[in-house]
């Protein structure tokens, strides 16, 4: 008699578990980033923010190795995908496209970043992106790196020793 009551509070436990579920609410189309109205102002205004700031486009650069976009790209030139900077692009050059390339991904294996890297570090992929191919201001245009230079910096050289640079007291002069 005992375990038919365990048995019926069991299967009323089961139930009342069963009535609480509910199914998992997604939104499997979500509207497009900068899709309300006044949004390309929006848009114009943040581009220029991130692609006139040295600052912001150095750090889309570090950001650049840090999501290992080189891996793909290599470093602006291509590799597995598209090289970045010419004046093709299959989707389009213009800061929402790009923007929305990183964010969402495109097929054959551009991957999505949205929700895995906050927004303004996406901005200023974008805008380093777009120096790739010279379209942000040259004012703003963070260096090239050391190995695209034709000698190498001066804190790589050798620096000459001062103490051995002078004569020594007993080599004959006067």
């Amino acid at each position: 008699m005992c375990s038919h009551y365990l048995d019926c509070a069991a299967v009323a436990c089961a139930l009342l578990m069963l009535a609480a579920c509910e199914r998992e609410k997604r939104d499997f189309n979500p509207p497009p980033a900068g899709a309300s109205v006044g949004a390309s102002a929006d848009v114009a205004k943040m581009l220029d923010h991130y692609e006139r700031n040295a600052s912001a486009l150095a750090a889309g650069k570090r950001l650049w190795t840090w999501y290992n976009c080189n891996g793909c790209h290599a470093n602006g030139g291509g590799g597995s995908g598209p090289p970045l900077m010419d004046d093709v692009w299959i989707y389009g050059g213009d800061a929402m496209t790009i923007y929305r390339t990183i964010s969402e991904g495109r097929p054959n294996g551009m991957p999505a970043f949205r929700g895995r890297v906050p927004e303004d570090q996406l901005w200023q992929l974008t805008a380093y992106v777009r120096s790739l191919s010279g379209l942000a201001p040259m004012d703003a245009v963070t260096n090239r790196d050391d190995a695209f230079l034709t000698r190498p910096p001066e804190a790589m050289l050798d620096q000459p020793d001062p103490e051995r640079a002078r004569p020594s007291a007993g080599s004959g002069q006067r």
